[in-house]
């Protein structure tokens, strides 16, 4: 699963900009309409001399606009975007459950490094070397751990690393649509797909926010 989920995030493209964008309610200004544009003048970058969706970035990385842009993650070498954060949150899951295990495995060595050594059932280097893969691994099942914890929080309130500051600043979030729904959002309606790297058609079809272009706004939003 670790390796399913890092080769999705890795060769899956996080979003792009369709050539020439226009939003499809820079006219007609729906009031439910995600367009960030409304009330003002639409977004434009300058550097791909294209218009920019709701939520779309910059990278400066790859050199062109990403659909509700995360970050740039040099650990998979690619953008995390509205198309692969799903695979995203799912390796750093996987790979926290990966590293727990291991912490586990590896106690009984933990401990054995600070018993008599009499009582020790490995050479010394061995026990070294068990005794240090143990911290490794709970070092970094630690810091995973916060990871999570932070992409958990912006999940459930429907915000991006880069959108934290912008939330900051409204009254209440105008993509916040209650925690079960912004789930939704993210990892689909089908939950048998929630823990595997995949959408189903059904919500591919159903759910603009995972293709990247619309996302559904609150009506009573105050920024």
């Amino acid at each position: 699963m670790i390796l399913w989920c890092y080769l999705m995030v890795v060769f899956t493209d996080p979003g792009s900009v369709p050539e020439n964008w226009r939003h499809d309610a820079e006219d007609s200004r729906d009031p439910g309409s995600s367009s960030e544009e409304q009330g003002g003048a639409p977004r434009y970058c300058s550097r791909c001399q294209n218009g920019k969706p709701p939520r779309s970035h910059h990278c400066s990385v790859c050199n062109r606009c990403v659909l509700k842009m995360d970050h740039h993650c040099i650990w998979v070498v690619n953008c995390v975007g509205a198309r692969n954060y799903k695979y995203f949150l799912l390796f750093l899951v996987y790979t926290f459950a990966e590293t727990v295990l291991d912490t586990l495995v590896l106690l009984p060595n933990f401990i054995e490094f600070f018993q008599d050594e009499s009582r020790h059932s490995s050479s010394p280097g061995d026990i070294a070397i068990l005794f240090l893969a143990f911290v490794l691994n709970l070092a970094f099942a630690l810091s995973l751990l916060c990871f999570i914890g932070m992409h958990t929080s912006l999940v459930t309130s429907n915000t991006t690393s880069i959108e934290v500051y912008e939330r900051k600043k409204s009254v209440s979030w105008k993509y916040d649509l209650g925690w079960r729904r912004n789930l939704e959002q993210v990892f689909g309606t089908k939950k048998l797909f929630w823990f595997v790297p995949l959408y189903s058609t059904d919500d591919v079809h159903n759910i603009p926010a995972i293709r990247g272009l619309e996302f559904p706004t609150r009506s009573d939003a105050i920024v």
